[in-house]
Order: structure tokens, then sequence, then C-alpha cells
């Protein structure tokens, strides 16, 4: 892409965006950033290392409507009046992900879902690199794919995309694209139509050849539908935890076995991560390998002895018999069914935040099943208390993490699990799912 004289204004200083403008600058781009946040400081530092013009707490619209490319941060949504002008006036707005695209020479293996995209991402990256694969780790984990192009030299990446990256990338072809299910999430960016968010996820098939590989759940009603209304020209692998399938990977309750390349095999006991949906992380992640050509020792090596991403299902302490969780990252419905359902003891459940139009109906069965109490963790606690009134007897109410730890050692017994699982955004209390992780597990430590 031609940069000559040309302006680009990156909206969002955070690890995507600051990454974009090194790129940029690299490539002959005038750059100017801008933040209608705060920067952080480590942010503002690289910027003024650099040299860039930037600003913060507002948008001079007047240059940023001048400019000849726009990079919009994934978190800045398309009804910010801002957005509108520049789309209105027919400016190019693209992800970061889609400008680092235009100077890529490496592959790329690229994940979504709506849950289990990082927990795969990193165990790919992690089989990658054990079999010594000159591999990059990008997109909503790692270092900003942008920064990496300009600076890095990687012969693959493994690249985590959200569907809001996934919408503002056009030309971008994933060589192996991953889907791990799709369920409601989001909503609220999408009018509230579950086809809006479907049409996003399905964007990882975008540019796809005959040459490439889509690996997806079979299992997942809402995939399979889908595709049967596409043609889709990539080799296509399904994984499956009821299926046998002829090329990709299933799983029953003893084994799991992977048809790609010669049949790959391993006892489902050697997993390194526990649960149907882990199992379902390890396939497609396992598919990925195989169809590289990796060793099948390094695969099983690899899934042996990985240590899952923080704040997913994370083991805290261990307090008088008490076993705490840190699983902050789940930040909708599923990823906390996900978390209930692979609990084994009795269960002291901390959830709530910011509801992205949950329907927390679907938790009831289970958590009849394994929630002794209820501690919710948000400023508005209503919907919580309203589905979950008669079915769990005690239901507290906690206005911080210290606060919800307290009583979840109070509502606990010994050989019992106080899980924070809040299947809700953060941003009421916390900045982010990983500040509300880390406050949990601060509070659990000064017990």
């Amino acid at each position: 892409m031609n940069a000559e004289n040309r302006h680009i204004a990156i909206l969002g200083a955070g690890e995507s965006g600051v990454g974009a403008a090194i790129l940029a600058k690299k490539q002959g781009w005038n750059v100017f950033v801008s933040d209608f946040g705060k920067i952080k400081e480590e942010f503002k530092l690289q910027l003024d290392e650099r040299g860039f013009e930037w600003e913060e707490g507002q948008h001079d619209e007047e240059r940023i409507l001048k400019a000849d490319l726009v990079i919009k941060s994934p978190g800045i949504p398309d009804k910010a009046p801002l957005i509108k002008k520049l789309r209105e006036q027919g400016t190019k707005l693209v992800s970061e992900i889609e400008f680092a695209g235009y100077y890529l020479k490496a592959k790329t293996i690229c994940i979504t879902g709506s849950n289990g995209k990082t927990t795969t991402t990193m165990l790919t990256h992690h089989i990658l690199k054990k079999a010594g694969i000159n591999v990059g780790l990008a997109g909503n984990v790692g270092s900003s794919l942008a920064k990496q192009v300009a600076e890095e030299n990687f012969d693959w990446y493994v690249i985590e995309l959200s569907s809001f990256q996934l919408d503002d990338m056009f030309d971008f072809r994933a060589d192996i694209a991953i889907l791990t299910n799709i369920t409601p999430d989001h909503l609220d960016r999408y009018n509230y139509e579950m086809q809006n968010y479907v049409n996003s996820k399905f964007r990882i098939l975008q540019n796809q050849t005959e040459n490439d590989w889509f690996i997806y759940n079979f299992d997942d009603p809402i995939i399979k539908a889908e595709m049967e209304k596409k043609s889709i020209l990539a080799k296509k692998a399904p994984f499956s935890l009821t299926t046998e399938v002829e090329i990709g990977g299933y799983a029953n309750k003893q084994q799991l076995t992977i048809n790609i390349n010669d049949q790959f095999t391993m006892s489902i006991h050697d997993l390194a991560l526990k649960g149907k949906h882990n199992t379902q992380n390890s396939l497609a992640s396992g598919i990925a390998s195989r169809i590289l050509e990796i060793r099948k020792d390094v695969v099983r090596e690899s899934l042996e002895d990985f240590v899952n991403v923080e704040h997913r299902l994370e083991f805290v302490a261990k307090i008088h018999g008490i076993e705490f969780i840190n699983d902050s990252k789940a930040t909708n419905v599923n990823s906390t069914w996900f978390a209930l359902e692979s609990m084994e003891k009795p269960t002291i459940w901390i959830v709530g935040g910011v509801d992205k139009g949950n329907d927390y109906m679907e938790l009831i069965d289970l958590v009849k099943e394994k929630v002794k109490a209820i501690i919710c963790l948000g400023t508005d606690n209503a919907k919580l208390l309203e589905t979950f009134a008669g079915v769990v007897d005690t239901i507290v109410e906690a206005g911080s993490a210290m606060e919800a730890v307290a009583y979840g050692y109070r509502l606990a017994s010994s050989d019992e699990v106080v899980l924070l699982s809040p299947a809700c955004a953060s941003f009421d209390l916390f900045d982010n799912y990983e500040d509300r992780g880390n406050k949990f597990k601060e509070a659990v430590r000064s017990l």
C-alpha cells in the first residue's frame, strides 16, 4: 500500500493503536494518534520516544476527518458519532490487524469464537513453539500484530480475533482459520441481532482459497446451520465430541483422535486441560498442528504440559480446605456455563458486572446441581437476584472483590470451592477482566 504523503489517523492508543502507529511510520505514513480516553503512561512513553503526534481526552475531528485511512480500536462502537461521520464521507476504516495484513509476509493461524479462543490460541502457539517453528502470538493476546510486522521476522503467527476486529477486516486472509463455537455474546454491539454476530464470526473465512483450511466445531448447531447457507472454498477439518469424523478430529470419554496426515491418538486423561470445552480446544489446536505436519510426539507432549492462561479457571489458593478459583475471563454466560460444568465440589459462585443482554436461565440446571450460594459482584444485580431467587437459598451482594472474597470464605466449608466466574463484563467496578481477577487474587491472598 503506497503511503507517500498520505495521512493516517489512529483512534485508540492502547496496545493495538501504538503498534499500528509504529508500523505506519515505518511504511512512510504521516501518523496522528488520538484517544478519547486517557492514554496509559507506558504507551505515552512509546509514542514520545518515537516522536509521534498524539492527543488524549478528545478527538481533533477536523484533522481526523481529513485522513486518507483511519485505524480504529476494536473497542470503539460503530455508533460513535465520529465513526458515523467517517463512514458517511467514505473514509476507509480498518482494524489494526487488517492494516498489519497489508505488509504481512508470514503465514497465519487465526482463531475466533465466543469462548475458548484465547486458550486455543495460546495452546496452538505453545505447540508450534515447541516444534521449533519461528512463531509470533498476536491479536487479543501477545503483542500487537502491526508492531511485530514492523519489528520481528516470524514465519507464522497465531492470532486471536474478536468479532469487533473481524468487522473491520476486508482483504486479510487466514491460511488456517479456527472457529471454536458461536453463542450469544456482545449482542449490544449487533443491534441484538444474532445473525449479525454470526456474520461477524464467519468473516474469519473471507478470502480463503481451496489451499487454506477451516477448522470448526462440528457439534455447534449455529455453525452447522450457517455452513449450510455458504459455499466454503477452504479444506474443512471439523472436530467433534459426538461423531467420528474422517478428516479432522474427535474425542470420547477415553481417547482423542486426529485424522490429518496419518492418525494421531492420545488418552483424554493425559490432556493438561480438563473439561469438555477444553477437549474441544485441544482438538482444534491439535488439528492445526497436524496440518503443519508437526511431529506426533511434539503434539502429544505439548497437549500434556500446557499451562492455561491467567484468569481462566486459574487455581489461586487453598485456605482451610477451601479452594479459590479465578475465572474472571468468563465475561459471558456460556463461559460461565463451562466453568460451572467443570466444578466437582459444592461451589460458592461469585457472579455479576455489566450485563450484555445475558440470559441466565440457561444456567439454572447447573446452578441447582453445583451451587451452594451466590455472591453478586456488580453495581446492578437486579436481574441476577430475580433469576436465582428460590433456586439457591443464599444470595448476597458485594461491592468489591475484597467483600466478595470475605463472603466466600464465610459461606464455604472445607472441601468446597469459591469460584469467581462473572458471566459479565467488568467495567462497573473494575478497569477490565484482568483487574477484576487480580483484585480477587489479592483479596484471597490477604485472607
